[in-house]
This record gives C-alpha cells, structure tokens and sequence, in this order.
C-alpha cells in the first residue's frame, strides 16, 4: 500500500510540473502576411491583441514576415518561419495560406482574410477564418445606390484565386438582377491603370472584389475613376477608403480576433487544424467613403456607416 501511494504522490508531482510548465511556456507565433494594406493589417492586428491577451502578456513571441504582395516571396518567408521552428502560423490572405501549407505538413497553419478555402486537399494542418461577405447584398447594394446602371465592370487581378471566385458568384447576382456585366482582370500592378481606364470608358459602375492586388493599389485606381466619375463598389472597407463609394463589408479586426481563438484551441487544447471548421465573421456592415461620395456627387441613403 505504501508503494502505492508513494507512486501515485510522483505521479501527482510530475502532472503538477507538467501543468506548471504549460503555464510557463513561451509560444513562438509566426506571421506571414501578403501585402500591408489597411484590411489585412486590421486582422494581423486583432490576432496578435486577442492571442497575447488570451495567453498572457511575456508568453507570446511574434515573428512577423510581410511579402510585400510579392506571391513568390511568400514561399521563401514560409521556409524562413519552418527554420525558425515556430509553434505555430498565422498565414494572412490566400497566398500565404498556401505558401505556408506547403512549406509544413507538420506546423500548424491558420488564416485569416481568405475568401474560400478551396485549396485544402491533402492538407492535415490548415484551417482559418473566411473574409467572405454576401455577394447577393453586394449586388443588391449596386442597384441601390445607382438604380439607373446598366453596365457593371469588376476589376480583379486574374491570378487572384480568391478574386475569381467572387467575380463568377457576384456575376451570377447582377445577371438576375437584369445588369450587364463586363470583367476588367489585370495580370498584376504594372497593367491596373491602363486596365482601369479602359472601363471608365465603357461601364456605368465598378465593382472590386476583396482582391489583395487592388487594395495594394487603391490609389493607382482611385486616380483613375475619380477624375472619370466612375463610382466604385468594394468588397471590403480597405478597398473602398481608398478608391470606392460604398460597401458591404466584416470587420477585419474581429475576424483577427476570431483566428487567434482558433489559435489558442490549437497551441493550449491540443486541437487538429483538420477537424476545425472555418469560421466566418459574425456581421457585416453597410458603409460609404465619404469624400469619394461627396466627389462623385453620390448621395448615401440612411443605413450606412463611415470609413473612418
């Protein structure tokens, strides 16, 4: 019996320690995220401010890689974060996801500001949150604001997965919806303007999907369409700050904040990437860019909020 109990009285002191040694554990988070722009440093944001907070203040480390929007360097950025033997990746907009999907099978990857998570197969490491918003109410919202349009064009960068998926689903609400509609893609940055103009010259308004190309770029396009008195739909506040009238968008922050709870259940619970759904932000928001509005002779009706 005393053998016993001296037995059990290890165990207990060596759970103890274990247990102790879980509090006391510093994680190594590495970020990666495609390009700064106002959307995607809002999510890489509310990551780090909810993960530190959950974990406390001293036991987080953040190693943080930005791509520059430069979709080959994220391969090379990923590898940099697997040297580095982090604990875990947060992996901001599409391309990063799959840079670091493919550079670890071992690592446990999460996104955040990817629209469709299409690209999983074979993965056992990755999951995420969503950035996709109702297309339908983007849609809608075209007509709303500009009840005498005929002709859409969308602007997207061709190589953007994410992107064509949304021009396809939103193409779909704007036929119904008796529009026209004419796609505008560009290969990448050095062919957005001279893309970008060729619509003013064709289309009544514009629509940008949440494309990481475009947001990169927004002052390239709004020095187009403004002086055109082309009105721009965006599909994301980011976008619409710098180049549009109006959209129907999540908040960045809180998606951030949501990816860094599904941080924690990996990095503290032990949860498997692979048996974890992706989550989407809780609500979305109407909003206007007030002096692109007030430039363009744009009357917002009630309901909308400003980008602040």
């Amino acid at each position: 019996m005393k053998k016993i109990i001296a037995i059990a009285l290890a165990l207990c002191l060596m759970l103890g320690c274990t247990a102790a040694l879980a509090e006391d554990k510093t994680y190594n988070v590495g970020i990666l995220q495609l390009a700064p722009h106002p959307a995607l440093d809002a999510a890489t944001q509310g990551f780090k401010d909810t993960l530190t907070s959950k974990l406390g203040e001293g036991n987080v480390k953040y190693e943080e890689l930005n791509a520059s929007n430069d979709i080959p360097a994220c391969a090379t950025l990923a590898n940099e974060l697997v040297s580095s033997e982090v604990d875990l990746i947060m992996a901001n907009a599409t391309p990063a996801v799959q840079a670091a999907m493919n550079a670890t099978p071992d690592i446990p990857v999460v996104g955040t500001a990817v629209t469709v998570y299409n690209f999983l197969e074979g993965a056992t490491n990755v999951t995420g949150t969503s950035d996709l918003a109702p297309l339908d109410e983007q849609a809608n919202m075209v007509l709303e604001l500009f009840p005498e349009a005929k002709k859409v064009g969308i602007l997207y960068c061709s190589s953007e997965l994410n992107s064509v998926y949304q021009v396809q689903e939103i193409t779909k609400y704007l036929k119904a919806l008796n529009v026209e509609v004419k796609e505008y893609p560009f290969a990448d940055s050095n062919d957005v303007a001279s893309v970008a103009q060729l619509a003013t010259e064709e289309v009544d308004v514009m629509y940008i999907p949440t494309d990481n190309t475009a947001a990169s770029y927004t002052e390239t396009i709004a020095n187009v369409v403004i002086p055109a008195k082309l009105p721009v739909i965006a599909g994301e506040s980011g976008i619409c700050s710098g180049c549009g009238v109006a959209t129907f968008s999540i908040d960045y922050y809180t998606l951030g904040c949501i990816t860094a709870e599904m941080a924690y259940e990996v990095l503290v619970n032990g949860a498997n990437p692979a048996e974890m759904e992706v989550r989407y932000a809780p609500e979305f928001t109407k909003m206007y860019n007030a002096a692109n509005a007030a430039e363009l002779g744009v009357t917002i009706p009630e309901g909308y909020a400003p980008i602040e």
